[in-house]
């Protein structure tokens, strides 16, 4: 199994649905700097994440929806993991209980070298 250990000064997490997603931003220390619900689209999201982007990598569970948000941070050249859906859930201890718990749990794995890649 792979993981994504390359560091960053901010590190995304994002539960990704087919109509809203959640974001959460961490700094290196684990601070949350941004925390939010949004439709699952481009413009919210690059709107969302423009203070941050030159700084940021983003992870998103590599499940059905992914493929146009990985689309648009490559167009965009923002850092994108795919993350092993899976793995992911047993190494952070199952399903989370709500969207906005899972984003922040998937930013955890990825600033702490946890996440598992598909």
């Amino acid at each position: 199994m792979r993981f994504y250990t390359n560091p960053h000064p901010l590190y995304g997490g994002i539960d990704l649905h087919a109509r809203r997603m959640s974001v959460c931003l961490v700094n290196h220390d684990g601070a949350i700097v941004l925390h939010k619900n949004m439709k699952a689209a481009p413009e919210p999201f690059l709107q969302a994440i423009a203070p941050y982007r030159d700084r940021l990598v983003v992870a998103v569970e590599c499940l059905f929806t992914w493929s146009w948000l990985a689309d648009l941070c490559a167009h965009e050249g923002i850092a994108c993991v795919r993350g092993h859906a899976l793995s992911m859930q047993a190494i952070h201890g199952g399903k989370a209980k709500n969207d906005q718990r899972a984003s922040q749990q998937i930013a955890g794995l990825l600033r702490g070298g946890m996440l598992p890649q598909a």
